[in-house]
């Protein structure tokens, strides 16, 4: 459970110009940190560096760190319209999140702008003999750093963007919110678990229509405590609020009631943008697992393969849930005020494995993947057994509606025990 002002920082640093700006401001200070070696080396050092053969290698950094940055951004941009053609748009957020690739801009912009700035401070003569053993100096490190960067580069680029690497990504984005989850079920507050709203509640509306980003509810309890306010909220990270949809319920026992309350710093607590985000958000993350699948079973792709391969990576995901409800409804609130409803197993089933039920229906290898990837998931037990042999059912109807072999009925009869007709 972090703050929002973390989860604001988390998402200023994974930006792209956030780094590049960092790089670039570093490159420049170690290109002027050179004019300022004059006052603390000492002198006669038998080391001589001539102001032209320094200025010859700046140049050629210059030149060609501008030349490999604009190639570089034009790769970055085409990995971007491809994985949004044969993947899912919602999946380049976590491409341009991607570390390698903004180190590897950074790296190549600041060596530019430390070239710049050397060639600039070299050509107005504020550098001495010692400044140009330590610009020199600096010179080497920073053609080591590009080495160094360029051959992760090109080894980064053999998947950067490709199907797989995308949908690795997404996995590794939705494990992550999950396993948060599963942690603070209720992120931190009571379970709301009967869905009932105590009488006497006033809502919170959104002062804009969006989709919930993030939810601090260690500040939506930290508020309630200091007046005296039960808040009960009914809009998890996800989901998409409006001017009928309030965030949150809440009461006061405070002289003056509900309408003494600031429903501005209740709503502060409540990030609202225009798109979703995988952080808190896991069955966002199953959502786009499903699309990756669902564009891989269009005519179009005609790719049944990726589509199994997200079959078992959803079966990968959904195993780290807990199999006894009592585990999550167990866990202690430390924001005793708030209460949120837990995440059910039900809506993850749903999120990931209907679309792709019913747009592989008429594929066997496909039904045939999902009941086998049903059957793993049943076997753990607990509340996973009913879920997962409903949606067998389920899966299984649809398959059966359009298949046109009796024969491929049969055999995914066969495959979940089913009585022929």
């Amino acid at each position: 459970m972090i703050s929002k002002w973390q989860w604001v920082l988390a998402q200023l640093t994974r930006m792209l110009w956030v780094r590049a700006s960092l790089f670039a401001l570093l490159a420049m200070v170690a290109a002027l940190l050179a004019a300022a070696a004059e006052r603390v080396m000492p002198e006669g050092l038998p080391v001589s560096i001539g102001a032209d053969s320094v200025e010859t290698i700046l140049n050629i950094l210059a030149s060609s760190m501008l030349t490999v940055t604009t190639f570089s951004l034009t790769v970055m941009v085409s990995a971007y319209a491809a994985a949004t053609t044969s993947v899912t748009p919602r999946a380049i957020r976590l491409l341009m999140q991607d570390t390698t690739t903004q180190n590897v801009l950074a790296t190549f912009l600041g060596s530019f702008l430390f070239s710049l700035v050397g060639i600039i401070a070299l050509s107005t003569e504020i550098y001495g003999e010692r400044g140009r053993i330590v610009l020199f100096a600096f010179t080497l490190l920073v053609i080591v750093i590009i080495v160094i960067t360029m051959l992760r580069w090109i080894d980064h680029l053999s998947l950067f963007g490709r199907v797989g690497d995308t949908t690795d990504r997404v996995e590794q984005a939705t494990t992550k919110a999950l396993n948060d989850r599963v942690e603070s079920p209720c992120i931190g507050a009571h379970p709301w678990l009967d869905g009932q709203l105590p009488e006497g509640f006033t809502p919170l509306y959104a002062d804009s229509i969006g989709y919930v980003q993030h939810l601090d509810v260690e500040e939506l309890s930290e508020y309630a405590q200091e007046h005296g306010l039960q808040v009960y909220v009914s809009s998890l990270p996800g989901s998409f609020v409006h001017g009928a949809r309030p965030l949150a319920w809440f009461s006061c026992s405070a002289a003056g009631g509900a309408d003494e309350v600031p429903q501005a710093s209740l709503r502060a607590a409540f990030t609202v943008g225009k798109e979703r985000s995988f952080d808190q958000d896991p069955r966002f993350g199953l959502a786009v697992l499903a699309e990756i699948a669902s564009r891989a079973l269009s005519p179009s792709m005609n790719d049944p393969g990726t589509a199994i391969d997200v079959i078992g990576r959803a079966v990968r995901i959904l195993s780290g849930w807990p199999a006894d409800a009592q585990i999550l409804q167990g866990k202690e609130a430390s924001c005793p005020h708030v209460w949120v409803p837990a995440l059910r197993l039900e809506e993850l089933f749903e999120d990931i494995f209907t679309p792709i039920a019913r747009d592989g229906a008429a594929l066997i290898e496909v039904q045939i993947r999902l009941q086998k990837a049903f059957q793993a998931l049943a076997e753990r037990g607990g509340q996973f057994r009913p879920v997962a042999e409903r949606h067998a059912r389920v899966a299984f109807q649809r398959a059966e509606a359009v298949m046109v072999l009796d024969d491929d009925v049969a055999l995914l009869r066969d495959l979940i025990g089913q009585p022929h007709g």
